[in-house]
Parts: C-alpha cells; structure tokens; sequence
C-alpha cells in the first residue's frame, strides 16, 4: 500500500472512530437562549427564532414533517430522521422541541427542530 493510500486509508477509519457529538452553542454575554413559547406563539414568531416547544407530536405528515399540537393548537414541524429520539414513542408521549422558526416563501410555517426529548 502506498503512502498515499495508507493516509486516506487511517483519514477514513479515525473519522468513523470519532464519535459525534452534541451541538453546541455560544452561551456568553449576548446569547439568545431559546425561548419557551406554545404552538400559537410559534406561528407568530419571526423566522429563524428559535424556540422551545412543549406538547406531543400527534401525527406523521410524510417524510420528515410532523404535527405537533399543545393546549394553545397545532403547529408543523420538521425533524429530520438522525434528530429523532432512539426510544419509540406515540401521539400520547410528552416531548420537548427545540429548534427554530422557518418560515417559507409558500406560506408553510413551521419549526425545524433541531432536538426531540422525551418527557415524563
């Protein structure tokens, strides 16, 4: 094996090794921690605001948008697959949603979440 080949090759193989982790962010001076809001306050906010939301996904809409609903109404949201709790989980589990406000140029609010918890 050549040089060449051997570096590419332990390139490879330590990449796959490092394990991913967490995102983080900025929390000094200046910071805007997400604000805890409910479904109607989400609608409402500007986009790219980020958000915390409380209540349960009650549907799968198709691919990666789901309806999240709390006691103030319905709200979209997109979570892609690798954001998703490993747990299953129903319509009757309580979650937590962070992410943030995208609002689209067809009118399709909704909130890109960036992470799911499962509450108690």
């Amino acid at each position: 094996m050549t040089a060449k080949k051997t570096v590419l090759a332990l390139a490879i193989a330590l990449a796959a090794a490092t394990p991913l982790v967490a995102q983080a962010g900025y929390t000094g001076p200046g910071a805007q921690p997400p604000a805890k809001m409910n479904a109607q306050e989400a609608i409402k906010a500007a986009d790219d605001t980020a958000v915390v939301l409380e209540g349960h996904i009650v549907r799968h809409l198709g691919k990666d948008r789901y309806l999240f609903r709390d006691a103030s109404g319905e709200i979209t949201v997109e979570i892609d697959h690798k954001r998703m709790p490993k747990a299953n989980f129903d319509a009757s589990q309580r979650v937590r949603l962070t992410g943030e406000v995208d609002r689209e140029l067809t009118g399709q609010d909704e909130v890109d979440v960036k992470q799911v918890e499962l509450l108690k």
